[in-house]
Parts: C-alpha cells; structure tokens; sequence
C-alpha cells in the first residue's frame, strides 16, 4: 500500500517533531515548513495527500495560505486553530478546509481526523468510476460522479465537504437528517461535542444556494434534531 503523504504547516518546530514521530508510527510520510509562503508553495507544486496547517503563522498567517492553496489545489486540508477561537475554525471552513483541530489537541485526534478525510475521498473516487445516479431536486442538480451541482443550469462552487453534505442531505429530501447522521456520512467520523462543523457548512450552503424560486428556504433546521433539503412545492416545480 502507498503511503499517505502528509505536508505540515506550522512554526511550532516542537509540535513538528512530535507530529513527526507519531503520523510516522502510524504510516505516514511526513514533511514539515514552519513558513507559510514557502508552505502555500510546497502544497500547490507538489503531490501531498493531505495538509496540517496551523493558523497562528508568522508572516503569512494560515488563512492566507488556505486561500493560496485552494487557488491552486484541491488537496485536502486540516487546520489547526487556537482552543475557544470558534471564529477562526468557522473563517477556515468557510474558505475550504475540510476539517480543523483546535489546540492542544491529542494526535490520535488527528489520526481520526485524517483517516475520516482519507475515507471520504476513497468513496468519492469510487463514485468517479462507478458514478451512483444524478439527483434531482426543483432547479438543483447534483452529479455525484463529477462532483458538480448545478442551479438552473450554472454550476455553483462548493467545497469537497460542502458538496458531501449537500449529497445526504438532497438524498433524503424531504427527511429530518440528523447532525449526527449528517457527520457520520459527510465527514466520515463521529460528531463530538460542541463540534459545529456541520452547522458552518449548512450556513455557507444556503448562502451559496440561495432561497427555493418560490422565495422559501431550502435548508430547514429542525432545533434539536438536524437540516432537512425542503421538497419544492407542485407550484414551485412547474
């Protein structure tokens, strides 16, 4: 088996080497910049399976180098935020990471975290050569096998994560998804407490989708439960 290759970003140079020592134990390939200029560079020129990238950067602070990246790549990318800066894990969802870690966090965390991501991507290169059926709800298209939705004919760009969770969620329109569920299927990994992930990437959804034709919403949270993909009425889909 190939082994993961996995670039970290961070000037924590103690933090490095224990993440060093501990992803090499379980597998992976390790390299480590503690520059954020030279970190952007190194994800977009060359073939990495995953990124650990930390916010709090000298420099060129880990916001700006996820914008670099998701400018040129499509790599997969977790970050790495201050504990209790729920602001900074909502910017680094909004801007394409696929997951955040906040600090001090224990390895085996990222491990999980990793393996999750790994998952998801497997499942959607198998939907890539055995595409499941093209899915269709009021002016929403969404084609597993191109990892494209299209809103009256436009294509929208949404994330990796995002189209996962927009996938569930139009699968089962019209049925209470839960939060869990929700996790568990688009994130492949268990939700945690006052992990709030899913709740970013509904949010950047509806703004991305906008309001069904008829004006309503098409994202409906159910308080305490979970989202539900809203079925647009008769006189909405004729």
């Amino acid at each position: 088996m190939q082994t993961s290759r996995i670039l970290v970003i961070d000037d924590d140079h103690d933090l490095c080497a224990l993440l060093d020592d501990y992803l090499s134990a379980e597998g992976f390939t390790i390299e480590a910049v503690h520059d954020g200029a030279l970190g952007a560079t190194r994800a977009c020129t060359e073939n990495y399976d995953l990124v650990v990238l930390d916010v709090m950067l000298p420099g060129l602070n880990g916001f700006e180098v996820l914008r670099k990246i998701r400018a040129g790549s499509a790599v997969p990318v977790v970050m790495l935020t201050a504990r209790g800066e729920e602001v900074d894990r909502i910017v680094g969802l909004e801007l394409g990471a696929d997951d955040y870690l906040p600090k001090p966090f224990n390895p085996r965390e990222l491990v999980a975290r990793i393996r999750a991501i790994q998952r998801r991507s497997a499942t959607q290169q198998k939907n890539e050569t055995a595409p499941e059926a093209v899915l269709a709800v009021g002016d929403l298209t969404l084609d597993p096998g191109r990892r494209a939705v299209l809103q009256g004919g436009q294509e929208l760009p949404l994330t990796s994560v995002e189209f996962s969770v927009l996938e569930v969620l139009m699968t089962q329109a019209g049925r209470v998804v839960s939060r869990e569920e929700l996790c568990s299927q688009a994130l492949g990994r268990q939700l945690n407490s006052y992990d709030r992930s899913i709740d970013v990437h509904i949010s950047s959804l509806r703004r991305k989708l906008g309001p069904a034709k008829d004006g309503s919403e098409r994202l409906k949270s159910v308080r305490g439960v979970g989202y539900i993909y809203l079925r647009p009425t008769v006189a909405e889909s004729l």
